[in-house]
């Protein structure tokens, strides 16, 4: 094979279409260009791929380097004339992304289990349906049939146990005849990832009418969760069956190099990369107009890497932020605020973003609501998350004083925010703040880090593209991510424990200078992107950094466009109850941060 050394890859999202033009230079891979343009899947165009070559020709005009051929082909591999690139590819979340319903017998174990499957493929959960889910069988089967989701994954019941609770679920599917969304006439992909025991007896009632597809079982035993073939099949049946059905993928499968990946799916992927090559714990963000997606790896008690995405559907920044509003309230956006609206202001410029979601903010004013909404967003998003990244349930075993006391037991949130090494903030509202020490401080308001956290944005959003880049040549996908895609914001010390606003919370020593850092306050200490240091933290004897109550921590921190941050606001978070204290507190965070207000 000859040497890859000019990659060009898309993204068709919902409303743009993002190209990016990757090269190899004597110093490795690095990013040339990037172009982008509305999708083009929906009417009068009903064909992706006029997006797609429309932001390939501004890719073009902006390297003069000719990509497309005569017949609007992408010109694959480079010619002798020089034109064209070694490799093209793509991801895809236009169309509304692949959308699932998952059934299984118990809804905290094996339903749990095939939610986290779906969710770590890229799919949006439409729906769970589980045998214990206290709706009476008409309604789950009623419900089946409305949804009209891209697939079903279906779970349940250890290898060898018992098979009657899904005949149950699969005597449902066949009263409720569920139909795919897309594709007149087509059949609805259904996985069976269950008791090995049970599928002959659901095949012979599902044959015929769903196309049925055997893969391991999700839960062989209740000690042990298997993901990894389900998520390979759902990637699969999505390329085989959803993308075919959707306008113009069919001519895009021709055109690509590697198959259509989903864009959450790809963004999940460069996430495990990072997290693998540097032996880290990463959490990441992608903040959207309709969905936020939060990913993570983290550690389980035994050491190994376990990776979780989560989507909230209904968390956003433009489609759905009424209903983030909703969900928590006009006093939790109001406390970000360092001033005073009315809560009918509020209620009215948000349902403007609503009904006219592409537009941006023009005041300093708008910025500031559109930002406190995007920390509920966040934070929402990150409780639904840490609610899904769990040890497994269902396990019975002895239980010891110490494990009781111990926070990552059997069923517990795998999220240790004490443990994070890296977040990773992308969507529209943190990779296009206008201060970068904004995207900071809305993920420190919305995740709360502990100790010593690393924060970093996408500079461009460009993941969903790496994470296929990733699968083929994660060296190049790698070099990009660090040199041209992250954006080092800097060091995160927050120490944990509360006390009264002014009283002594901890000391830092950084470059030989030792300062005292109140409690209440944030502290930027200058540290140039690319520096590292090492970092004496000594906290009082009610706060934690890491090694216990009151017990000094050596780390090294980074450096970044903001610098080390120091925020001893205390965790959990309080803000003050009273308007105008919880107004001045904004507006000396803000300071401090050096964000005008």
């Amino acid at each position: 094979m000859t040497e890859i050394r000019t990659i060009l890859a898309t993204d068709c999202g919902s409303t743009t279409t993002k190209a990016i033009l990757i090269e190899k230079e004597p110093d490795g891979f690095r990013l040339k260009v990037r172009g982008e343009a509305p999708t083009t899947v929906e009417s009068p165009f009903d064909d992706v791929t006029v997006g797609v070559l429309n932001a390939v020709r501004e890719v073009e005009e902006l390297s003069g380097k000719r990509i497309l051929s005569s017949d609007n082909l992408i010109i694959t591999p480079v010619n002798e004339r020089g034109e064209g690139v070694d490799i093209y590819l793509s991801t895809s979340s236009a169309g509304g992304g692949l959308q699932m319903t998952v059934a299984g017998v118990v809804k905290s174990m094996s339903a749990e289990s095939a939610e986290r499957a779906a969710l770590g493929a890229g799919a949006i959960i439409m729906d769970v349906i589980a045998v214990d889910d206290g709706r009476k069988d008409f309604q789950k089967v009623e419900r089946i049939r409305q949804l009209r989701p891209d697939m079903i994954l279906m779970s349940g019941g250890t290898d060898g146990g018992t098979v009657n609770h899904l005949i149950e679920i699969a005597e449902m599917l066949v009263a409720a005849d569920p139909k795919p969304r897309l594709g007149q006439g087509a059949t609805l992909p259904v996985i069976y990832a269950g008791n090995k025991e049970a599928f002959p007896g659901v095949k012979g009632l599902l044959e015929g009418r769903v196309s049925l597809r055997q893969v391991e079982n999700l839960r062989p035993s209740l000690e042990r969760e298997n993901l990894t073939p389900a998520r390979e099949a759902i990637h699969e049946l999505f390329l085989e069956h959803v993308m075919q059905q959707a306008p113009g993928y069919g001519k895009l499968s021709g055109w690509v190099s590697s198959g259509i990946m989903s864009t959450p799916n790809a963004v999940g992927r460069i996430m495990q990369t990072i997290a693998e090559q540097r032996n880290i714990t990463v959490l990441g963000v992608d903040i959207g107009g309709a969905t936020t997606d939060v990913f993570s790896v983290f550690r389980d008690t035994n050491g190994n890497s376990i990776f979780n995405r989560t989507v909230s559907a209904n968390l956003g920044m433009s489609y759905s932020i009424c209903n983030v509003l909703t969900e928590t309230g006009e006093e939790n956006i109001l406390r970000w605020l360092p001033r005073d609206i009315s809560t009918a202001d509020l209620r009215n410029q948000l349902r403007n973003k609503m009904i006219r979601p592409t537009t941006i903010p023009q005041r300093r004013e708008d910025l500031q609501l559109e930002q406190a909404v995007a920390r509920e967003a966040l934070r929402l998003a990150f409780i639904h998350h840490k609610s899904l990244a769990r040890g497994l349930t269902g396990i019975q075993q002895q239980r010891t004083i110490g494990d009781v006391l111990n926070q990552n037991a059997t069923g517990a949130t795998l999220v240790n925010m004490m443990t994070l090494d890296m977040i990773v903030g992308s969507g529209g509202v943190l990779s296009h703040a206008p201060r970068r020490s904004q995207s900071a401080l809305m993920m420190m308001d919305a995740y709360e880090p502990e100790g010593v956290t690393l924060l970093t944005v996408d500079s461009i959003f460009m993941m969903p593209q790496l994470g296929i880049l990733s699968t083929i040549l994660p060296e190049a996908a790698t070099e990009v991510f660090e040199r041209d895609c992250l954006v080092y914001l800097g060091s995160c010390i927050a120490p944990v424990g509360t006390a009264k606003d002014g009283d002594p919370c901890i000391s830092i020593t950084l470059d030989g200078r030792t300062e005292d850092i109140p409690f209440g306050r944030i502290k930027v200490l200058p540290l140039a992107k690319g520096e590292q240091r090492s970092c004496v933290m000594q906290p009082v004897k009610s706060f934690d950094v890491g090694a216990g109550r009151g017990k000094p921590v050596t780390a090294t921190v980074s450096g970044g466009e903001v610098g080390v941050i120091v925020d001893t606001r205390g965790r959990p978070l309080k803000i003050q109850t009273d308007k105008a204290e919880k107004i001045q507190k904004q507006k000396e965070w803000l300071e401090a941060m050096g964000i005008p207000f």
